[in-house]
């Protein structure tokens, strides 16, 4: 089941959307709602979903602040823009956040259920893609028990796209470098930078496989420092460059979408 938001002001409106509409039979589940962009960042940081279905003029914070906010932060979901304007501006700046639609209001729900099974084939492409070519072990949870290592495990996970080094985290934590390179490689059974680059590949290949990015826009939000170095990573690491996986990505997602008509 798709996990999704729904981000609207207009307060019969929304509630129509939570309640109206069958989401089971579109495969779907709603996780929640919000009355305003502002609310509904918030809501995409506590939940997490899969899609968020939002309005985009709506006071306080509109809905494509909400979602470049999001996208800043790494948590932006497959993104439908609901609007009553059909206004071509609108439109280009959905184009631009990579919006899995744009839909006038009021919403046909034939159209609606068409694009959650699109989004949903994308996701389990992208799914089995990453868990086909890349067999790497996660990082394991506790650390080892070794509470400085625990911290640079933790800042691999929510700060991978900053720049990041075993001597900054070292000094974050109050310990030389060389006992935490040592800790860290005892407790993972790989060295540090070898899991941040496992661990942005592995979030650069759920992006690349959507389709919805550009390969230089998926190193920049991924923590490589420049185009040619995510490109040589990625071959080393999967043995095929950024285009080719996507490629065979598209191609596997095209398959899927053709099986499930």
């Amino acid at each position: 089941m798709l996990r999704l938001i729904i981000v609207e002001d207009e307060e019969m409106i929304r509630r129509g959307l939570v309640s109206t509409i069958d989401w089971t039979a579109m495969g779907c589940i709603v996780a929640g709602d919000a009355p305003d962009g502002g609310a509904g960042l918030a809501l995409l940081r506590m939940e997490r979903p899969d899609v968020v279905v939002t309005d985009i003029r709506m006071p306080r914070m509109d809905g494509i602040a909400m979602a470049e906010q999001a996208r800043a932060e790494g948590i932006l979901p497959h993104l439908v823009f609901l609007t009553s304007y059909a206004d071509f501006g609108y439109a280009k700046k959905a184009i631009a956040l990579r919006a899995a639609d744009y839909l006038l209001k009021p919403v046909d729900e034939v159209e609606l259920a068409a694009l959650m099974r699109r989004i949903a084939v994308d996701r389990a492409a992208a799914e089995e893609m990453s868990a086909e070519r890349i067999n790497w072990t996660a990082l394991p949870a506790e650390g080892g028990g070794n509470p400085y290592v625990r911290h640079a495990m933790e800042r691999i996970r929510t700060g991978y796209r900053e720049k990041l080094s075993i001597e900054l985290l070292a000094e974050e934590a109050g310990v030389s470098a060389s006992y935490l390179s040592r800790k860290f490689k005892e407790s993972a059974g790989q060295t540090f930078l070898e899991a941040l680059t496992r661990h942005r590949l592995q979030c650069a290949m759920s992006q690349l496989a959507s389709g919805r990015y550009r390969i230089y826009e998926v190193a920049e939000e991924n923590g490589f420092s420049d185009y040619k170095q995510f490109c040589s990573a990625f071959k080393k690491y999967t043995q095929r460059s950024p285009r080719a996986f996507m490629q065979e990505a598209q191609g596997h997602s095209l398959r899927a979408d053709e099986a499930a008509q």
